[in-house]
């Protein structure tokens, strides 16, 4: 009886403050039907582990270009799948609307895409792919993160493609293709015509014009099936950023079209990415697509924080071409590292081959120079001033050396380069 008697007080003592505060009862109910809806809708959600996946990789894409990454979802469990998806690009691959909603009925398949926009080149990846499914409700979800990698490789732009036109109807004059013609030593016998005012009287032939009334000249075209090697540094001084882009990329720009030009000019090329190893390679010695070998072999490469191994070099240019060439280096010219290494690298390489040197100049120290109006920009302007004064010395001594230097800003550097091989090639030197 005394079990009873307690029992009912301790029954009482719980039921007192619901029947004094008949809102703590309401708030109890309550939350006991959402938990109890909650706990529903877990159990009636899709189970995400049943949900299928299957991605289609992008493949590749040219910088700021647009692509798609698909993925296939197959619903294998009994009740429709409600739910959202994501699919975990990296930020750089410029993805847009990752999360998306997605129904799937019992049993059927649904087609998912993703839209990318990268903003950096190289190798992109996707990880895993995160499914969370909702009950009927929506008021709770179960989710999973299932591992689906997904590859994207993203390369060089190639903006100076535009230039390309251009530097081909100055190859096909040289060629004999076009109305010019180029007189001089060292290059092929193409055909004879009369003499005009401004012809070299070296290239006159005398046998020819004693048997007609008219002074008849030799025409000459450039000699085909020359090597030209470049090599293009991806040492420490490659990740400066010039005008927003890496001094990388602009050498990149300037090698593919040295490298198209030269292949439609009928020369070998060959193309190595080296600081202390080989970062890459590409030649057209395949006679197979070389502006594709060029761009799959530039796209992953990232400038090393190393010091580059200029002794090296001339051992590289020679596992490539063991004859004469043309060597192009699309290095750095600051102060410092050319008088240790790149100075004497020249020396040696001009006593087998035509060097050419392409550099990279940061357009801010033009404008540095020309902004005197207040005492710190009057420091600046002299910093700028020794600086451009320092490349300026470091390019006349390789011109000594007999190196050809085209040091350029960004824009400029492509063009000015292909530029200066057309010289070479119009004046035999190749």
């Amino acid at each position: 009886m005394a079990i009873t008697g307690r029992f009912v007080l301790l029954v009482f003592a719980a039921l007192a403050p619901l029947l004094l505060f008949p809102a703590w009862a309401t708030v109890l109910l309550t939350s006991a039907v959402l938990l109890a809806l909650v706990l529903c809708d877990l159990l009636l959600a899709a189970s995400p582990a049943k949900i299928a996946l299957k991605r289609k990789d992008p493949g590749n894409v040219t910088l700021h270009a647009e692509t798609e990454s698909v993925l296939t979802l197959e619903n294998g469990n009994r009740r429709t799948f409600r739910g959202m998806v994501r699919d975990a690009w990296q930020p750089s691959a410029g993805t847009v609307a990752p999360v998306q909603r997605i129904e799937i009925p019992a049993g059927e398949r649904r087609r998912m895409s993703v839209q990318l926009r990268p903003t950096r080149r190289g190798d992109l990846t996707a990880p895993h792919v995160t499914l969370r499914s909702f009950g009927p409700f929506g008021l709770a979800a179960r989710q999973r993160t299932v591992a689906l990698p997904g590859r994207l490789r993203v390369l060089p732009p190639f903006r100076s493609k535009r230039h390309l036109p251009s530097k081909l109807r100055k190859l096909r004059e040289l060629d004999g293709k076009a109305a010019v013609q180029i007189r001089g030593a060292g290059t092929e016998f193409d055909s004879l015509r009369d003499y005009v005012r401004g012809d070299d009287v070296r290239s006159i032939d005398w046998r020819a014009t004693a048997r007609r009334t008219a002074v008849v000249v030799r025409t000459w075209r450039p000699e085909r099936d020359r090597r030209v090697v470049i090599m293009l540094d991806t040492s420490r001084t490659a990740a400066a950023r010039i005008d927003d882009e890496p001094r990388l990329d602009t050498g990149m720009e300037a090698a593919l079209l040295l490298a198209v030009l030269a292949e439609r000019g009928g020369d070998r090329v060959d193309f190595f990415a080296f600081d202390r190893r080989v970062r890459g390679r590409a030649d057209s010695a395949a006679k197979g697509n070389l502006l594709g070998s060029l761009v799959q072999a530039m796209a992953p490469l990232e400038a090393e924080l190393i010091e580059m191994d200029w002794a090296q070099v001339p051992a590289q240019i020679r596992a490539v071409s063991a004859h004469r060439s043309l060597v192009v280096l699309l290095t750095s010219l600051d102060s410092g590292a050319p008088e240790e290494g790149l100075i004497p690298l020249v020396a040696q390489l001009v006593r087998q081959h035509v060097v050419l040197l392409g550099s990279v100049r940061d357009p801010l120290l033009g404008r540095m120079k020309e902004e005197r109006t207040t005492a710190s920009q009057v420091f600046r302007a002299s910093a700028a001033e020794r600086a451009l004064l320092d490349r300026e010395a470091v390019s006349a001594q390789l011109r000594q050396l007999g190196a050809e230097v085209v040091d350029a800003e960004p824009l400029e550097l492509p063009p000015l380069l292909a530029d200066a091989y057309i010289r070479l090639k119009a004046a035999g030197r190749l």
